[in-house]
């Protein structure tokens, strides 16, 4: 039995994938969404068979090399680090993406196959045209749209900056999601040594420590989880904490990625290891007067926060624009760089 609470997504069907709508892609919780590419060709064509879905994008196939995870068959597909977490348990490779398809099929009907991933690489740059008959409606949002292929694969635990609507185009996955304030009961790894950018849970999911990790017992009771079909899809918010199991022998999703803030807004993660970099370590009494002043400044900050400031005065205290976010991330910069 799983250990992981059958707590499920909530699901809408019906949802148009030419015109989603506000409501959907602004949720702040989870939503699964029946059916919405099951119209897709892709779907269809992989659905008949892996082979004839293998098929269907090698015609958009132009030769594009891609960042490939190739792990051993004794990895059972669960892409993570060595024993000391000094490194990894896989190797990354640069082939064409006619390569891994290749390798994808030739491996289809084996017992126990190497562990092949492709992840996050974007569909209009290796198979341009693809999105011609396979695409949905993002109500003028110009998200990010990438494809992630592969075998049977276990992707620990990780959360994403921006929103997130992954399409099931090929095989089954299960999503095990958590709300972001669930960070200390996932037991994250290095922030810095990552499998593929993101920093992840080191808890085995399928045969979770509870001795070693015994916080994660209280992450389960939050827990939700998905189980998608070729055909299905999932928006998952931002920064919520998710695990994504890839259950057949061939298997591709094609994700889109969008933030709800200006282009100009720099990644919250780099603010993250700057704090790290200076407010850590601190004193105790100078670090806790830091505190305050982050949720002064930035998260109960609101119209009172320089209300007593002159408008033309308050600069960086007013609200950002694109010049504003300009001048400060060069004066950072300058300081940074002392």
């Amino acid at each position: 039995m799983s250990p992981i609470a059958e707590r499920r997504v909530h699901e809408l069907h019906g949802v148009d994938a030419h015109a989603l709508p506000d409501e959907v892609l602004t949720s702040t919780r989870p939503l699964v969404l029946r059916g919405l590419v099951a119209h897709w060709p892709a779907v269809r064509a992989a659905q008949a068979t892996p082979a004839s879905g293998i098929d269907y994008l090698r015609q958009f196939d132009v030769g594009s090399t891609v960042a490939a995870m190739v792990g051993a068959p004794d990895i059972g597909g669960r892409f993570f680090y060595n024993d000391d977490l000094s490194g990894f348990n896989f190797h990354m490779e640069r082939p064409p993406l006619r390569a891994m398809l290749d390798a994808l099929a030739r491996h289809l009907d084996d017992a126990a196959p190497p562990a092949l991933y492709v992840g996050s690489t974007t569909v209009d740059t290796c198979l341009p045209g693809f999105r011609g008959a396979n695409d949905v409606g993002m109500g003028g949002r110009d998200p990010l749209v990438s494809i992630w292929l592969g075998n049977r694969t276990r992707i620990a635990a990780h959360q994403d900056l921006p929103d997130n609507l992954a399409c099931a185009v090929a095989g089954r996955r299960r999503f095990t999601l958590f709300p972001p304030e669930q960070l200390a009961n996932l037991y994250i790894g290095p922030l810095d040594l990552t499998p593929a950018g993101q920093a992840i849970s080191v808890v085995d999911f399928k045969q979770p420590d509870l001795e070693r990790f015994p916080r994660f017992a209280q992450a389960l009771e939050h827990a939700q989880v998905a189980d998608l079909e070729p055909g299905d899809a999932i928006f998952i918010p931002s920064m919520w904490w998710h695990h994504v199991e890839a259950l057949d022998a061939f298997n591709v999703l094609v994700n889109y990625w969008w933030r709800q803030s200006p282009a100009y807004m720099d990644s919250p993660m780099n603010a993250l290891m700057l704090a790290i970099m200076s407010v850590r370590d601190l004193p105790d009494e100078q670090r806790r007067a830091w505190q305050h002043a982050f949720e002064h400044y930035v998260f109960e900050a609101d119209d009172r926060t320089a209300a007593h400031i002159p408008e033309p005065a308050r600069r960086v205290l007013a609200p950002l624009d694109e010049a504003r976010a300009r001048e400060l991330r060069a004066r950072l910069l300058k300081r940074i760089n002392r």
